[in-house]
């Protein structure tokens, strides 16, 4: 998940909190990390911060989830890599290939992404991406992308 708008760990820290409530039960964080804008590059850095979850829901019924968590915490769609006071991305479920219009799983930009990939090595570095086969080290390590990715202070909440 990342935010660039308004109070930015309060945003990450509120979204992790509705997850818990509504999505299932987060059993890891990484960091969190201050990350350059990608894509449109012209806006306030992000925080970011990748958690996994243990979670009953369907994938479909999980992005709605999601969704609906990014709206109760002040999210408007505008521009596609816009500035957003939350942004959450489903990376992986299990090992589970979905390629669909509003849903690809895994996310499509995980192997051109540091921002994601830091923190996602962070707590997962031998995951093996379904899709290429690889881990998320590998990944990681085969990344070009040159954008700023740097830990914030004081980044990890308690796991509840």
């Amino acid at each position: 998940m990342g935010s660039n708008l308004g109070d930015r760990r309060e945003n990450i820290s509120l979204a992790c909190e509705l997850m818990n409530e509504f999505a299932g039960k987060i059993v890891k964080y990484s960091r969190i990390y201050e990350t350059a804008a990608w894509g449109k590059t012209s806006q306030p850095t992000f925080l970011n911060q990748v958690v996994e979850i243990e979670s009953h829901s369907k994938p479909k019924q999980l992005l709605i989830i999601m969704q609906e968590i990014e709206n109760k915490l002040g999210r408007v769609r505008r521009d596609k890599w816009g500035e957003r006071v939350i942004d959450i991305d489903i990376l992986y479920y299990g090992n589970l290939i979905i390629q669909g219009k509003h849903l690809s799983i895994p996310h499509p930009e995980i192997p051109s992404r540091r921002f994601t990939l830091i923190p996602l090595v962070e707590i997962a570095p031998d995951f093996i991406n379904p899709l290429h086969m690889k881990s998320n080290s590998e990944l990681l390590f085969e990344c070009d992308d040159e954008l700023m990715v740097k830990d914030h202070i004081q980044s990890t909440p308690d796991i509840k």
